[in-house]
């Protein structure tokens, strides 16, 4: 009898059951995404959360074009309703109404994570967390890559334009981060260029964003860099023979340079594991280049020689802290072109260089190793660079908040 009992046992759990009851079902984690696959910035979230629900044996539930208003809500919902522990939005605008659901009662017991906000410490919700990366990291990474270029170009021809542009979504800070973070990149590099901006007043327009890029190199710019979520700029770039930065995916034009990206990967994770284990989330989490949450894309056949070991050069130094992106005696401003929140407080020497910064409060400029740099990222994980500096020329400022 015992032989058979063994047997019987055997069988049941060949067949995924338990002679206890039914199997366990797999945890079930959502994510909400602004757009499809046809965005790369949302395409690059889709991709990372499939590969994390795979690795860890997770069920998904994803659901995309998801709007910055109640359909989020109601998105959300759903997913709480099909039995989600864990969900995540990756646009900006859901946090609202993603909060909306989070404080929902038959939700108390799901945690909410969301990409790019920052009113996770503000609210005080205890299943709200908000998520980002040190990508102004990475884009300088592809600014030192662009600023390799741009010298090559010269060398050839002397008379190489020294203006860069830079197809931009919107004016937020996330955005200003990141065109500000590339243009130092190249500076560190070709000290003397300039750099024009356009904002296209939307993260994904493919027509848009081609015709801004097109409007850049018309103007002028002999490298064209982008935070928008098409190909639009990459195919204007390639189609008029200007070498491009992409973001969120590599292409395989002759004028392809380097791309930057956030690896969401590691958080998924992260947090699977931490709903799993009964773990408490972070309510700010910065993912960064040690753990693999920033990434450099391939090298592209535009890239100037000896690219590949400067990537490697600087990257070892980013991560070590010897050299910082925001390192205050590489740029200076006006105090006429710092957009600057009434509560905030803008100090500079004589020669224009930032000497204190008041984020919320709290002075984000440090020292280390006796120089001083704006502490992006350290209060917060959304970026709060959002600053006009010189060098660096807004042709339009008409999306956005500032």
């Amino acid at each position: 009898m015992k032989k058979q009992i063994l047997a019987l046992t055997a069988m049941l759990a060949i067949a995924g059951l338990s002679s206890c009851g039914p199997a366990t079902e797999k945890m079930k984690v959502g994510l909400l995404t602004l757009h499809g696959t046809e965005s790369t910035y949302d395409k690059n979230f889709i991709d990372a959360f499939n590969k994390a629900c795979d690795a860890k044996g997770v069920e998904p539930l994803l659901q995309s074009g998801v709007g910055e208003d109640a359909t989020c809500t109601t998105a959300a919902d759903k997913m709480v309703q099909e039995g989600a522990k864990l969900v995540f939005a990756d646009s900006f605008g859901h946090e609202d109404p993603l909060m909306e659901s989070a404080t929902k009662e038959a939700a108390k017991d799901v945690q909410f994570c969301h990409a790019t906000g920052y009113q996770a410490a503000i609210k005080k919700i205890p299943n709200f967390h908000n998520a980002f990366a040190s990508i102004y990291e990475g884009r300088y990474l592809a600014g030192v890559a662009a600023g390799l270029k741009l010298q090559s170009m010269i060398a050839a021809k002397a008379d190489t334009s020294k203006k860069i542009g830079y197809v931009g979504a919107f004016t937020y800070a996330e955005v200003v981060s990141g065109l500000t973070s590339w243009y130092l990149g190249v500076k560190s590099i070709v000290s003397d260029v300039t750099m024009d901006v356009k904002f296209t007043g939307s993260w994904y327009d493919e027509d848009k964003e081609r015709d801004t890029a097109n409007a850049l190199i018309d103007g002028g710019c002999s490298i064209i860099s982008q935070h928008a979520d098409s190909m639009g700029a990459p195919n204007a770039c390639d189609a008029k023979g200007v070498p491009n930065i992409t973001y969120n995916g590599a292409t395989n034009k002759d004028t392809y340079v380097i791309s930057s990206r956030i690896n969401w990967q590691p958080y998924f994770e992260h947090c699977i594991d931490a709903v799993k284990e009964g773990k408490p989330i972070e309510t700010n989490y910065t993912g960064s280049l040690k753990d693999g949450s920033v990434e450099i894309g391939k090298i592209g056949p535009a890239a100037a020689e000896g690219t590949e070991a400067k990537i490697a050069e600087v990257k070892a130094a980013l991560e070590a802290g010897t050299t910082q992106v925001f390192d205050t005696s590489t740029f200076t401003l006006n105090t006429a072109n710092a957009a600057l929140a009434e509560d905030k407080k803008l100090d500079l020497d004589a020669d224009g260089h930032l000497k204190s910064y008041s984020v919320n409060g709290t002075n984000v400029i440090k020292t280390k190793d006796g120089k001083s740099y704006f502490a992006e990222s350290d209060i917060q994980s959304a970026p709060y660079f959002d600053l006009n500096i010189d060098g660096i020329t807004y042709l339009n400022v008409e999306y956005g908040n500032d």
